[in-house]
C-alpha cells in the first residue's frame, strides 16, 4: 500500500510558481531533452519538503520507441525526474556550486503507468543532507493517484 502523500495536493497552486523552467535551468546543469523540471510549485528548505512537476508530452524522444502505439513514460525517466527535484531543492540551497550527482536508489515502486498528456506532479521530502551526500524520499501522483516512490540519494561530486 502507497505512502500518504508528503504534501496535501490539494494545497499545491497550479497557478503561482515558486520556479519556472528557466529558473530550474539556473540550477540543475541538466539541459536540452534531458532538463526533466517544469516548474517547482513549493519548496520548504526549514521543513525539507518540495513539489514540482513534469509535462509529459508526445514529441518528446522517447515516445516512438517506449512502446509504438502505447507509449508509457519510461520508469527511468521518472527516477530522473525526481533525482532533479531532489537536486534542484539542495542545490538552491547551495550558492558556492558544486556538482550533486546520483548516487542511487532505493526502495522503487512504479505504481501506474504514466502516459503523454499527463501532468506529474512529484514530491520530495529530504531525509538527510550532508558534506559528501544527500537522501531525498519522492513520491509522483497523476491526477491525484500515485504513480512512484523511491528514495534518491545523490553525492557531491
Amino acid at each position: 500500500m502507497p505512502r500518504k502523500p508528503f504534501i496535501d495536493l490539494s494545497t499545491l497552486d497550479e497557478s503561482r510558481l515558486q520556479a519556472t523552467r528557466d529558473e530550474i535551468y539556473e540550477v540543475n546543469p541538466h539541459r536540452f531533452e534531458f532538463q526533466l523540471l517544469d516548474g517547482i510549485y513549493f519548496h520548504d528548505w526549514e521543513a525539507g519538503l518540495s513539489a514540482g512537476f513534469r509535462n509529459v508530452r508526445d514529441d518528446e524522444f522517447w515516445v516512438r520507441g517506449h512502446i509504438p502505439g502505447r507509449p508509457i513514460f519510461p520508469g527511468v525517466l521518472m527516477l530522473e525526474t525526481a533525482a532533479q527535484l531532489v537536486s534542484y531543492c539542495v542545490m538552491s540551497q547551495k550558492p558556492d556550486g558544486g556538482f550533486l550527482g546520483f548516487g542511487g536508489v532505493d526502495d522503487v515502486k512504479f505504481r501506474g503507468a504514466v502516459v503523454p498528456g499527463q501532468r506529474v506532479i512529484m514530491l520530495g521530502k529530504m531525509l538527510e543532507n550532508r558534506q559528501r551526500r544527500c537522501i531525498g524520499a519522492t513520491q509522483a501522483f497523476v491526477d491525484g493517484k500515485m504513480v512512484y516512490e523511491g528514495t534518491i540519494t545523490g553525492l557531491w561530486l
